[in-house]
């Protein structure tokens, strides 16, 4: 899932620490590393651009990859959306700003899916960076009903909408909303240069 990367849409809480033109800067770059380190012949990368016209439209991504639209709605509506909307077969969906997700993290979590109805990838501060179903049954309407979005509540909140299901868990990982997060995921960000300034 991905936004488009213009000032003042993009990363908001690291704009306010950083600017938010270097906080758009950040993102776009760290979206074309992370591009590359999950591209892979075993599955399929689809963007799913926010706001939808300019996100179709846009030449920021590779023009190679295919994109749906997110679509209206909070993340929930969005995330049920895609994961409905899909090919038949397993789907994860994961965000663009966390630096350290690689080939491997995607490889377990298609893995994971083979025992499994569900997996998700825990971040640091309580949400997830990836979600990801099995669809081998219908997509219950229930599901991300109620999250808090945002909050440390929005893994445990998810869990609870996923009811009956076998659900994995992968790596905890960061994803970046300040600047201490960037901070933190220096090794693996795009743009490192930006703990200077």
């Amino acid at each position: 899932m991905v936004k488009e990367p213009r000032p003042g849409r993009v990363k908001s809480r690291l704009g306010r620490d950083i600017g938010m033109v270097a906080a758009a800067w950040w993102f776009r770059h760290q979206v074309k590393r992370l591009l590359r380190a999950v591209e892979d012949p075993r599955w399929q990368v689809v963007l799913a651009v926010s706001p939808d016209n300019a996100g179709l439209q846009s030449r920021v991504w590779p023009s190679h990859l295919p994109r749906v639209s997110q679509g209206p709605g909070d993340l929930g509506d969005r995330m049920g959306r895609l994961l409905r909307g899909m090919s038949p077969g397993p789907v994860c969906i994961i965000g663009a700003d966390i630096p350290g997700v690689s080939r491997r993290h995607i490889a377990k979590a298609f893995a994971s899916l083979g025992p499994n109805d569900a997996v998700l990838g825990p971040a640091h501060d309580g949400g997830y960076w990836l979600v990801g179903l099995k669809r081998s049954r219908g997509i219950s309407t229930a599901l991300f009903q109620g999250v808090r979005w945002s909050t440390e509540h929005a893994l445990e909140d998810t869990v609870a909408t996923l009811r009956g299901a076998r659900i994995g868990l992968l790596d905890t990982l960061r994803d970046v909303d300040t600047v201490s997060d960037l901070r933190s995921a220096a090794p693996h960000s795009a743009c490192a240069r930006l703990r200077g300034g």
